[in-house]
């Protein structure tokens, strides 16, 4: 069977952020981040002697017309499509241009919105298929075993029978064992293509230990639509990978994009087998972190970075202890402060997320948080911040309680193409939506202090030191001139 997984070209407002649960967002600057779960999938279809054609559109900057020729050259029996909330109605499009190009095309929809909502897509446009849950790598070989006449369909899938909707039950994770997963061929889904626009060594890949994270009950959080239960692998397993990357593709940087990088004994066993195997001094570590573990821990940081930790992204979303509290973060906020420090102690770098435009929240709520980032930006305990627009995206605990307290501001609250991160979504008590969205671009201004560049200078050691700099200040430009062309 001939399979094509594919990302084609989208008309919007920039280069978007779609793979994995990315808070979708039209960026000046392309992010390419590696979609690990459809490269597992690519991986063990191609494994099982299917033919797959890896095309990403975005990443390799084709054009629409390009993907709509290759679809035409190469006529897949099933071509696969992951999609998300901002950009959904664009794929429906998609759809119907592909079965334009041969009808015999069966289509497959996989993402955390399709999931929220099948039925809606299964109506709203002639999709073949489409699977719910994260474990796209699972689910596509289960179909492709299932069109092969090898296996019945497995949980999760919504399909056509004539003119009815059928599905074959509610999604289930629990037998797909993280473990059994084959290594990711890297030259099939191009690896080379993907990257985080703060990474300092090439070549640069990801990795992905677990699915979902520790807590994975954060009321905004689209994981916990498609991976209701965390689940990791073993030690021995990413060790493994790592030293694959090393030796075959002369890897030096990599990131961990699990949800929440494993914590507890199991970080422990990982840092020790770094530096056991050497690997501590062969490449860059990076991942998602929670500040509470890093604060449970603290003696454990300094073995990360003796392990090769880097930096570590963390989600400071709110200084606000009765938000942290309401979207069920599970943190206090002198955990958000005290682990800054003891990473930064440590040696390892800091990149805090923050949101603006919760509905409950008043103005002086969303300034006590951006002067709390700021506050440890200036103190040296945050090397980097990342402002978002809260985006209730369908399927998490937020959309609903937004649709019951009607704090959505369209008149249609299905308008999926407005939660794109252009504007707020939502109502909030004293700000407009021009003021949301000019306080989530006020914080890319922290990075242009004369304090905050002259610390980033003195840490000049080498010129990948001098390149990373450079990079950073082209990407604050970036995200400075989204929120400019969202204010037009």
């Amino acid at each position: 069977m001939k399979i094509m997984i594919s990302y084609p070209a989208l008309k919007g407002k920039g280069s978007p952020m779609l793979t994995q649960n990315r808070q979708f967002q039209w960026m000046t600057i392309g992010s390419y981040i590696y979609p690990i779960v459809p490269a597992y999938a690519a991986t063990l279809l191609h494994n099982d002697g299917h033919d797959v054609l890896w095309y990403d559109g975005i990443a390799e900057q084709h054009s629409y017309d390009h993907f709509l020729k290759t679809v035409e050259s190469e006529r897949p029996d099933l071509l696969v499509l992951e999609s998300k909330t901002p950009v959904i109605k664009l794929h429906w499009q998609i759809v119907r241009d592909i079965k334009k190009v041969s009808p015999d095309i069966r289509v497959v929809l996989m993402g955390d919105h399709v999931t929220a909502m099948p039925d809606e897509s299964m109506l709203a446009t002639p999709v073949d298929f489409i699977i719910t849950g994260g474990d796209y790598d699972f689910s596509l070989k289960g179909l492709a075993d299932t069109l092969s006449g090898k296996g019945d369909m497995p949980s999760g899938i919504y399909y056509r029978d004539g003119e009815t909707i059928k599905n074959s039950g509610v999604f289930s994770l629990k037998s797909n064992d993280l473990n059994s997963l084959p290594f990711i061929n890297r030259d099939l889904t191009k690896a080379h293509l993907y990257y985080e626009k703060w990474k300092k060594r090439e070549p640069f890949r990801y990795t992905m230990a677990g699915r979902d994270c520790q807590w994975g009950k954060c009321t905004f959080c689209s994981w916990t639509t498609l991976y209701p239960n965390f689940r990791t692998r073993k030690v021995d397993s990413l060790l493994d990978e790592i030293e694959m990357l090393v030796r075959d593709y002369g890897v030096k940087e990599i990131f961990d994009d699990s949800g929440n990088f494993p914590a507890g004994g199991w970080l422990e066993k990982f840092c020790h087998g770094m530096i056991e195997r050497g690997l501590n001094k062969e490449i860059l570590f990076s991942c998602n972190m929670r500040f509470d573990y890093l604060v449970r821990q603290p003696d454990l940081l300094g073995l990360m970075k003796k392990a090769g930790f880097r930096k570590m992204k963390s989600g400071l979303e709110s200084a606000n202890q009765a938000t942290l509290d309401r979207i069920n973060k599970n943190i206090k906020v002198e955990n958000i402060v005290d682990g800054c420090r003891l990473a930064t102690e440590a040696g390892i770098d800091i990149q805090l997320t923050v949101m603006v435009g919760y509905p409950w929240e008043t103005r002086a709520d969303a300034e006590r948080t951006l002067d709390l980032a700021r506050t440890l930006m200036s103190k040296g305990h945050a090397e980097m911040l990342q402002s978002t627009v809260v985006v209730p995206y369908p399927g998490t605990p937020l959309f609903d309680e937004s649709l019951k307290n009607g704090w959505i501001r369209f008149e249609d609250p299905k308008a999926w193409e407005r939660y794109d991160m252009t504007e707020p979504v939502l109502t909030m008590p004293d700000m407009e939506a021009e003021e949301i969205v000019k306080m989530c671009s006020d914080v890319y201004k922290s990075f242009i202090t004369p304090k905050f560049i002259l610390r980033q200078l003195l840490k000049v050691r080498k010129l990948e030191d001098l390149n990373y700099v450079f990079r950073g200040g082209k990407a604050v430009w970036g995200h400075l001139l989204d929120f400019a062309k969202i204010r037009a």
